[in-house]
């Protein structure tokens, strides 16, 4: 536990953490897209523009595989930064955490298992509305379903997201229910004029407070559906959202969909909650009275530029990282440290596969 800090509500914060120490867990993998990921400087996930459509289902595909079918590597900068799915999956073989994956509305198929939601992409938010009504209502719908399902199978739930851009239309969802919140970024200079700017151009599109229309005006597919796994799933089991600003725009949802906010955490790494240029830990306390669970993942001692990097602004979060490391550690008592040796382990591997 000494890796992990219970930020927010401390009482409800530390009985979460009891109630699933030694338990069982399930990991989700949400994967989506929203074009607004294409805006030039919105996001550094994916090599290039080119690749970042590839992104969620080549994390999908790396933790079933440990190497990818729809690309020739695993997501990684041209400099070397991998993916953060890196730190999901050591997480979850170390603590043996089984996982599923959930497609709603990705570009590009994953060569896996998948539920599948029948949601299409988000559109860019900057110039158009993101989604149908009817899309977000069948995906607050469906998530409910794979929600009820999962929680019957398990003591906590993790659900982590993959959603390049994600955090621009999160930010714009909370702009759309009043909430003032800044956003963290992949990027260690936060474009966030660049940020506002896209969320002002879908503010002026609609004033409509309906929460479904915000979602359909300014979200992307992965908000709706994992609001709906998580109005299901927390009246069975423990919800660990896992991940930081797209999982605040959830739980904003989540007052119209619903959730017992006794069962629900977010779960994620240190770099999220200690980032200057966002509020975090101010907009969930805006939401709703929920605590967080905060690792360090100590990647400011590897040895690898890659993964240092991380703690020194980039990526931060993504794939579930945060909440999954957490888990790993409740579950079987490891450390950060040595979960940091183990990606050092895996990064050596994957940066020699053919």
């Amino acid at each position: 536990m000494n890796d992990i800090e219970i930020l927010g509500n401390l009482d409800k914060g530390q009985n979460f953490v009891n109630s699933i120490e030694k338990k069982r867990f399930l990991f989700s993998l949400v994967i989506s897209y929203t074009e607004t990921c294409e805006i030039p400087g919105i996001t550094v996930a994916g090599a290039n523009s080119d690749f970042i459509k590839f992104t969620p289902p080549a994390d999908a595909e790396y933790l079933h595989y440990g190497n990818c079918k729809c690309i020739d590597t695993i997501p990684m900068t041209p400099d070397g930064k991998p993916t953060p799915a890196i730190l999901t999956k050591v997480a979850l073989e170390t603590a043996s955490i089984p996982h599923v994956i959930i497609n709603a509305g990705s570009k590009i198929l994953p060569d896996v298992p998948y539920f599948e939601t029948g949601l299409e992409p988000g559109k860019n938010i900057r110039d158009e509305s993101a989604l149908d009504r009817y899309y977000v209502l069948r995906a607050v719908e469906h998530g409910r379903i794979i929600g009820r399902t999962l929680g019957a199978l398990t003591d906590c739930l993790i659900i982590g997201e993959s959603i390049p851009g994600g955090t621009t239309t999160a930010m714009a969802v909370m702009r759309g229910f009043g909430i003032n919140a800044s956003v963290s970024s992949s990027i260690p200079k936060n474009p966030l004029d660049l940020k506002n700017q896209v969320v002002n151009a879908a503010l002026s599109r609609s004033r409509s407070k309906d929460s479904f229309d915000v979602i359909a005006n300014m979200g992307d597919p992965m908000i709706p559906l994992v609001a709906g796994m998580l109005s299901t799933a927390s009246q069975t089991c423990k919800v660990l959202l896992a991940g930081g600003t797209q999982m605040a725009a959830v739980l904003a949802l989540g007052h119209s969909t619903g959730y017992d906010k006794n069962n629900v955490a977010i779960g994620t790494t240190s770099y999220i909650v200690n980032d200057d240029s966002a509020n975090f830990l101010d907009t969930i306390k805006e939401i709703d009275d929920i605590p967080i669970l905060a690792v360090n993942p100590k990647l400011e001692d590897s040895k690898i530029q890659g993964l240092k990097s991380f703690s020194e602004g980039f990526v931060k979060e993504g794939a579930g990282a945060g909440g999954t490391m957490i888990s790993a550690i409740l579950k079987t008592g490891i450390t950060s440290q040595q979960l940091l040796e183990r990606a050092e382990e895996e990064y050596h591997r994957i940066i020699t596969l053919p």
